[in-house]
């Protein structure tokens, strides 16, 4: 179909044009007349078979007629992609806005944008805020609706819909892979489903075994060298790219730093300088992980995984698509991210460590096709290819029957887990939304759980009700319930109510040592701890050392494990806030930088709401804990916390200050410029930023 065929403004087919659309793909051109038509639809379709575009057409259409919309991704780095492609039509007059983080703010300023890009938690935080802008959403996107599936994000993303649905008519677009059961969801709904196998650039999945390539439709394919090294080099041997997935962080790194030799003999020269450039501007963190990572780089290759520092993976991303980086290692959390794809997408694992179950467990076949359907560069391939690897001759039979020909997962609601139902049935007790029995009820019917299941689970309702009555987040006036004050602070700070349950015993259990308060946010289930290990033995001392506001449990006791990790990830966030260098952290406690920023940024949200439950609670404890989120926030001792504040000094430059004798902002007030520049990690533009920030006297 034609842009020009479809009943929207002239203006949007333009920008489209600009951006060098010219035409519909088949599904986009079934989709958009029910979704110009304010239907709601389900559009089930192959990665790169172009989803989003439905989407944005709608959105864009929607605002110029004066309406709202909100659309609801489950990654930050999602978040980012889809807004900055919608920035495109801001030249009509719409105004795009994005929010991803600050749970705790009211998100009043977002009134203002016709459509706001958000993170599935975000949206949520902004319904238990009673966000006024909220009931003039016209239309509600769900991308990635296929996460109703995971356990943390697809209970959120359920509610959000239902919430919606409840509130009021909107327009619901939900964006997936393909899915069985499909029509199952779009019967939730109420929408019209559009699914197909459709791509862009067709998908040849195949297994490797030996030097051969065997494919669905008979045919095979020889190369040189085997395994996965042959794989790559003939796949670079023809100006392709390459993403290889592999089961853990350390398998990513060790296999990019064993090919890297082979990609190496496939960089230009200016190539190679521009990977220079890239690998510098890495280095530039300044830990062993990114020095290895830009090693990497400098050959044309790169590892890719959650202990990578935001801005080291955004870099490999950008590089990637850039054609710079030739080939990317990565763990399946890339499947699941921005847009990359390849030529040839490889992998090699198909079994993963899986905490849940204790051992090791084959991935699904869903994440497995997720991870396919990455190959395949529209514009630049004829066909993408995926290949499995087979060890011997019964593995390739059994990849062939498990993954290459079989259907993926049903999708099944995860909102029966525990956890979830507390937290979302207090939040919407808390925000007036459900008050009596039969609202909660009327409510739960709306959402994908009660529809799978076809009856309402009431006796597991009620048991949550007495739990939050039990345990005073909520009291029955009359027929009704409403929250209490500790209730309200619970939904409002977007915690667990256990979570509040373990500040409120840590804050009436007294005053504690910031150690002490680091271990009570540690101890609660909003906070993912590090695993202990056999080698930790320096745990058992810092135990025997520290006075703790949460009860001990005895080393023969099976909770002892779980504390042990509570007690490590305290000594993480005690280490940071007293400017330990990440390189030691890193060996310490074997993580990657991205994991400590991860927790960091955990720690400051719990410490916030801490210290808000800390009014309601231990009134005495708010100053410490306000100190100690401070400190938490910029990695360092409180005596560096007045020089942090300055916009472009984090704890290196402000430590280097202090070294100098630049303890305060009065005595930067009386420094020059020159002298400021001399410093280690300051130099004049970052000296004169200082001085116009603190002025002269």
């Amino acid at each position: 179909m034609k842009l020009e065929e479809l009943c929207v403004n002239e203006d949007i087919i333009k920008i489209l044009k600009k951006k060098g659309i010219e035409e519909l793909y088949p599904p986009q051109a079934e989709a958009l007349p029910y979704a110009l038509n304010g239907e709601n639809i389900l559009l089930a379709i192959p990665t790169a078979a172009g989803k989003s575009l439905v989407a944005y057409i709608t959105i864009v259409e929607t605002a110029l007629k004066g309406y709202k919309s909100i659309y609801i991704v489950p990654l930050k780095a999602l978040a980012r992609e889809k807004y900055e492609d919608l920035l495109a039509f801001e030249e009509l007059g719409i105004k795009v806005g994005i929010s991803t983080g600050d749970l705790q703010s009211k998100g009043s300023h977002l009134g203002r944008y016709d459509i706001v890009v958000c993170t599935s938690e975000k949206a949520d935080s902004l319904l238990r805020h009673n966000a006024e802008w909220l009931y003039d959403v016209k239309v509600v996107v769900a991308d990635e609706i296929h996460l109703l599936n995971d356990v943390s994000r697809g209970p959120t993303l359920e509610v959000i819909i239902a919430r919606f649905r409840t509130m009021h008519d909107v327009q619901i677009i939900g964006l997936s892979a393909t899915i069985k059961n499909a029509d199952e969801i779009a019967e939730w709904l109420d929408a019209k489903l559009i699914a197909s196998n459709w791509r862009p650039v067709p998908l040849k999945e195949g297994v490797l075994f030996g030097r051969k390539i065997y494919f669905p439709d008979g045919s095979e394919a020889t190369i040189k060298n085997a395994r996965i090294e042959g794989l790559l080099e003939d796949v670079l041997a023809s100006n392709g790219q390459a993403l290889i997935f592999v089961n853990t962080r350390r398998v990513a790194q060790s296999n990019a730093e064993r090919l890297r030799s082979i990609t190496a003999n496939f960089l230009k020269e200016k190539e190679k300088q521009e990977l220079e450039k890239i690998a510098k501007n890495v280095e530039k963190e300044d830990n062993m992980l990114a020095k290895k990572l830009a090693s990497c780089i400098r050959d044309g290759i790169a590892f890719h995984h959650a202990g990578l520092s935001n801005r080291a993976r955004e870099a490999v991303e950008k590089s990637f698509k850039k054609g710079m980086i030739k080939c990317i290692v990565a763990t399946p959390t890339l499947a699941a991210g921005i847009n990359i794809p390849a030529r040839r997408v490889i992998i090699k694992n198909l079994w993963r460590y899986s905490e849940l179950e204790g051992g090791m467990r084959p991935i699904p076949v869903m994440e497995i096709k997720q991870m396919m359907g990455r190959a395949g560069r529209p514009g630049y391939d004829e066909y993408g290819e995926a290949i499995l690897i087979a060890r011997n001759k019964m593995e390739k039979e059994r990849i062939w029957d498990d993954y290459i020909m079989a259907d993926v997962e049903p999708i099944y609601s995860k909102l029966a887990n525990e956890a979830a139902l507390r937290m979302h049935i207090l939040a919407i007790i808390a925000t007036n939304f459900a008050i009596t029995w039969d609202e909660i009820l009327q409510f739960m019917e709306k959402t994908f759980y009660v529809h799978q299941l076809g009856m309402l689970p009431e006796e597991k309702i009620w048991e949550i009700i007495d739990f939050l009555e039990i345990n005073e987040f909520i009291e029955s006036v009359g027929e009704r319930w409403q929250a209490t004050l500790f209730g309200k602070a619970t939904t409002n700070l977007y915690i667990d109510p256990l979570s509040a349950l373990q500040m409120k015993k840590a804050l009436l259990a007294g005053i504690g040592s910031d150690f002490a308060y680091l271990h009570a946010i540690s101890a609660t289930p909003d906070m993912r701890c590090i695993y202990a290990s056999y080698k930790d033995e320096w745990i058992e001392e810092k135990i025997e050392q520290e006075e703790f506001l949460l009860p001990t449990p005895s080393p023969y006791e099976p909770a002892y494990e779980f504390f042990m990790a509570e007690v490590k990830t305290a000594c993480l966030l005690e280490d940071w806030i007293n400017e330990k260098k990440e390189d030691e952290m890193i060996v310490k406690y074997n993580v990657g930088p991205g994991d400590i920023h991860a927790k960091v940024e955990t720690a400051e949200w719990l410490l916030y709401a801490m210290k808000e439950l800390a009014r309601l609670f231990n009134f005495k404890a708010v100053p410490k804990l306000a100190k100690l989120r401070l400190r938490v926030k910029y990695g360092c001792k409180e005596e560096l916390l007045s020089l942090t504040k300055l916009k472009g000094i984090g704890r290196v430059r402000a430590r280097q200050l202090y070294k100098h004798g630049f303890k305060n902002i009065a005595t930067l007030r009386k420094a020059n410029v020159e002298t400021l520049a001399t410093i280690p990690s300051i130099g004049k533009k970052i000296a004169e930023s200082i001085k116009r920030q603190v002025g002269y006297e």
